[in-house]
This record gives structure tokens, sequence and C-alpha cells, in this order.
């Protein structure tokens, strides 16, 4: 029997994603709400090792049910899942809050191991553009910065490795932290959203280098 898939969706007349709410960084869009829901079902092969890295079990079968659906906005049609649904605003108990905890700490781990392993030079776009390697890792760790600063921590830009660490050490110890729902840091922000936004933007980015890698293994360190 197919295990369901609680799924928020947000829409645009040009964008929509489609969002697993229990599930931080399985989020996919497409030019319509059905299509998104096509990319989020096909993802859950790539999503499930990221799940199990946490200690969480993916259905092998899951059902997709969409069970909220809104407007998105200007970030939407950017390429982001950018609304706080009613789903992220549910409480977190502290077994909740770690599991969220440990979502994103897997999304991050794999980020790592694909950079580690990709080639500096990635395929490039239909267009010919795309980031390399060394520009998509410096984007992602800027990203977090910015995360970091919207749930309300004032860390170091993460130049080093130790920054990093410290970075992300200081985000998942508030995402560890029960919640009510309401915003962190008194900002737009919810405990749920967070571990969402940022689990997204590791893995999106994540199975961009896979599907724009060559042969070439390159191992290199954080910048």
């Amino acid at each position: 029997m197919s295990q369901r898939i609680a799924v928020a969706l947000e829409t645009t007349p040009k964008r929509a994603f489609a969002t697993a709410v229990d599930w931080p960084g399985w989020s996919r869009s497409g030019k319509s709400a059905d299509l998104a829901l096509e990319a989020l079902a096909a993802y859950a092969a790539r999503y499930r090792p990221i799940a199990e890295a946490a200690g969480e079990a993916l259905p092998t079968d899951p059902a997709l049910e969409v069970v909220e659906t809104a407007a998105g906005g200007s970030g939407t049609e950017f390429g982001v899942p950018s609304r706080v649904t009613d789903a992220d605003r549910r409480p977190t108990s502290p077994d909740e809050a770690d599991r969220l905890a440990r979502l994103v700490r897997a999304a991050w781990d794999h980020f790592d191991r694909t950079r580690s392993s990709a080639p500096a030079e990635l395929r490039k776009g239909p267009r010919g553009g795309g980031r390399d390697t060394a520009k998509m890792v410096g984007h992602v760790l800027e990203a977090d910065h910015a995360y970091a600063r919207e749930i309300g921590l004032r860390v170091r830009p993460p130049a080093d490795d130790e920054a990093v660490a410290a970075l992300r050490a200081a985000v998942l110890e508030v995402l560890r932290r029960p919640s009510d729902g309401s915003p962190l840091a008194d900002r737009r922000w919810t405990a749920r959203y967070a571990a969402q936004r940022i689990a997204w933007h590791a893995l999106d980015h994540s199975w961009e280098i896979e599907d724009r890698s060559d042969s070439t293994i390159v191992v290199r360190d954080l910048p």
C-alpha cells in the first residue's frame, strides 16, 4: 500500500513548486502545478538516500497528496520555493525538531560529497550558461550565511572550513529547539520553513552539479 506524502503547492502563472512538507529539501518546480508534482515524484529516488542518511525511511511507493495550495510570488517565478505555508507554521516537538536538523545535516553532507567529486568545469546549459563548481560552492555557502542571518544568527562568513562548520553548527542548534511554529527571530521564517529552504538549496545545487558533471573526478577542499 502506498504511503501518503503531504505536499504543499505554491503557484504562479509561470512556475509552480511542489514541496513535501515533512521532508526538508524535497521540493521541485515545474511550469505548472501538475508538472511540479511530476518532478517531485520523479525525485523521490534521489531524495531517498538523503532521508536514509538522516536515519529516516522514505516510503518506497509514496503517494503524493496535496494538502495546501497557495499563490506564489516573484521568488516562486525566479525559481525559489518562497512561501511560508500553513504546514510550515506547525509546532515542532523535541523529536520533530531533531529530525529536521538531521535532514538538513544530511543535505549539507550530500552537497559536500557532490562538490568534492565534481569536475572543476561543468557542462553548460542549453544556452551556454551556468556556474562552474567553484562558483556553485561559493554561491551555496554565501546563501547559507544569508539564511543564518534570516533565523537570527550572527556568524562569520564561511570563508574557510572552520567558519563553515561553525555556521552549520549554529544553524542546527536553532533547528533542534522545539518551536511553537512562530517565525524565528521575529522575522518571517519558521523553523520548518528554514529547514526546508536550507536543505532544498543545498540539494538543488547538488543535483545540478551531478547532472552537469562529466566523468572526470577532481577532489578539492572547500574555499
